[in-house]
């Protein structure tokens, strides 16, 4: 099969991974395929109202490779997955990986339609599978209904939602396939757009061998096996839970996803489930620690895991999961690179507080001044993060100009992260070079927010900031200075930023009106001194909620 996607891929790269093992010349589908064989009726991904076999997995995801074929599509054309957590992710990745497409499932819950119609013009989709009533506008929107404006598609299926009815389903088990299937590791198989600090996603491509590189260190350094059930808090559309279905596909373990009704116990669940490794961020082992503590439970079940990432946890979050027989493990990582920094399962808690872990094997990170990306600082100095290695992406789709600035002259990816490696090869980050807001694991990109806010006409400058916040990390707050006159208040505001399509998922959650905003000599804003200011408590920002028009209360 050829595909006909370009990439960064070079003969040294290839020759140099294979020669040191990183790279194997197994497919996620072959592995599911031999997995199949092996323990055919040993679950393979739970969600909360179904669960598949591998025997299962790869004869579904047989079928719908079949299906596309069917359809017209070709060996590298994009097939677009917005969904939930749900199986249904499983079987459109494994299928990718059979014929040759490049699965792209990482349109998210807190897209609009319009957003993710954007995104699907821009890879030029050949397919779709999408789920009825799902993303941040579906009760104003049907994305199935403006499917027409994305050209490229050939074949469409409408799912309903996880314990309801499909209206175009995907094909079933033992439909039609002539058994032959893409032997190549090394094309592209996954898309995932992530965005840079302008907001505008940048779509990131990856091989079979870059996904499967990465499970491998991991299952290596933290023991995980067939007997592994890892429960993803972080959904599929994310990298950090899509690389976990990877890790448990690889080994042959089970993945459950995090995909329970209001109001249910994710404690009873975990248990349930025989959860042996949790992988979130801290917000979710605060809560899962705060349900232990109300009903006196002295550990969560099988547990002995639990990845941390996207932001740093407590000391204190760190030591009572401990207690409870769970092994914490803090990370670094990245859609362009995966989860290629991490703590060991023997390392101490100061370690797990204090740094994200050292690089795995088949990966490598040094740090470059900050002024000079070419020139690498000395141990323990701080500088800007740059990366290599089997893990690394292959490429950003169809955008050379963003090639051509995330590599230094040496090839190496420069993260746009600030941190130093101490003597020991363990990573601590001090900063971001990305202007960037994190809420709960969610990344927000604040110059998306400026960009909506200003184009209303009685807004004369914006600034987007982030306002720490003990559970969640941080929450944005929105500056803004009006035009002279205006009386435009934080609902209306919050209104535009909602009609001019900010998901609800980013949408501020403090305010702050100024008199001035103050500029730098270049004509930039001041958001250092902005921040300084709420810090230091000279300024107040307002506690808001966005209540849609017409709508129920959504925080």
């Amino acid at each position: 099969m050829i595909s006909t996607m370009l990439t960064l891929l070079s003969r040294r790269k290839l020759e140099q991974n294979y020669d040191l093992g990183y790279w194997r010349d197994d497919t996620i589908f072959s592995l599911v395929r031999h997995h199949a064989t092996a323990i055919p009726d040993k679950v393979a991904v739970r969600d909360r109202s179904s669960e598949i076999t591998y025997r299962e997995l790869a004869s579904r995801a047989e079928a719908l490779s079949a299906a596309l074929k069917a359809a017209g599509l070709q060996p590298g054309n994009r097939v677009a997955v917005w969904l939930s957590s749900r199986i249904e992710v499983a079987i459109a990745l494994v299928a990718c990986s059979h014929g040759g497409y490049v699965c792209c499932p990482s349109l998210h819950r807190d897209h609009t339609s319009s957003e993710v119609i954007e995104l699907m013009e821009r890879m030029r989709a050949a397919a779709f599978i999408g789920e009825a009533g799902y993303g941040a506008d579906a009760s104003r929107r049907d994305i199935f209904a403006d499917l027409d404006r994305v050209s490229t598609l050939k074949t469409v299926f409408k799912l309903g939602p996880v314990d309801g009815h499909d209206e175009l389903p995907l094909p079933s088990a033992g439909a039609a396939s002539d058994g032959r299937f893409n032997p190549d590791p090394n094309i592209v198989v996954y898309l995932a757009f992530t965005s840079g600090t302008t907001g505008r996603p940048k779509g990131v491509m990856h091989s079979d061998n870059t996904l499967l590189a990465n499970a491998r260190a991991m299952i290596a350094d933290w023991q995980f096996g067939q007997h592994s059930v890892i429960y993803t808090m972080s959904p599929l559309s994310h990298n950090l839970g899509l690389g976990s279905l990877i890790m448990a596909l690889a080994v042959g373990g089970e993945l459950v996803v995090h995909d329970l009704r209001r109001g249910a116990s994710t404690l009873d669940r975990i248990i349930e489930v025989g959860a042996t490794f949790i992988v979130g961020v801290p917000t979710h082992a605060m809560d899962l620690l705060t349900e232990m503590k109300a009903r006196k439970m002295a550990s969560p079940g099988r547990v002995r895991g639990f990845r941390i990432s996207g932001a740093s946890a407590p000391r204190e979050v760190i030591a009572q999961l401990i207690e409870t027989g769970v092994m914490p493990q803090s990370g670094y990582g990245m859609t362009e690179a995966g989860s290629h920094h991490y703590t060991r399962m023997d390392d101490s808690a100061d370690r797990v507080v204090q740094t994200s872990g050292r690089a795995c094997d088949g990966y490598e990170v040094k740090i470059f001044s900050q002024d000079d990306a070419n020139r690498e600082v000395a141990v323990g100095e701080i500088g800007q993060i740059g990366g290599r290695g089997a893990s690394l992406m292959i490429g950003y789709f169809d955008d050379q100009h963003a090639n051509d600035e995330a590599f230094n002259a040496e090839g190496w990816f420069m993260t746009g992260d600030i941190g130093r490696l101490d003597q020991d090869g363990y990573l601590q980050i001090t900063g971001r070079k990305k202007d960037l807001i994190i809420r709960g694991g969610h990344n927000i990109y604040p110059a998306r927010i400026e960009n909506l806010a200003m184009q209303h006409p009685e807004i004369s400058r914006a600034a987007a900031l982030p306002v720490p916040d003990q559970r969640l990390g941080e929450k944005v707050c929105l500056a803004v200075m009006l035009k002279p006159g205006s009386s435009l208040t934080s609902d209306d505001v919050l209104d535009h930023l909602d009609r001019s399509g900010l998901s609800r998922y980013d949408m501020p959650e403090y305010y702050l009106h100024l008199d001035a905003i103050p500029l730098t000599a270049s004509g930039k804003i001041l958001k250092r001194d902005i921040a300084s200011q709420v810090a230091e408590g000279k300024l107040t920002p307002v506690s808001v909620r966005f209540v849609p028009r017409g709508n129920a209360v959504v925080a």
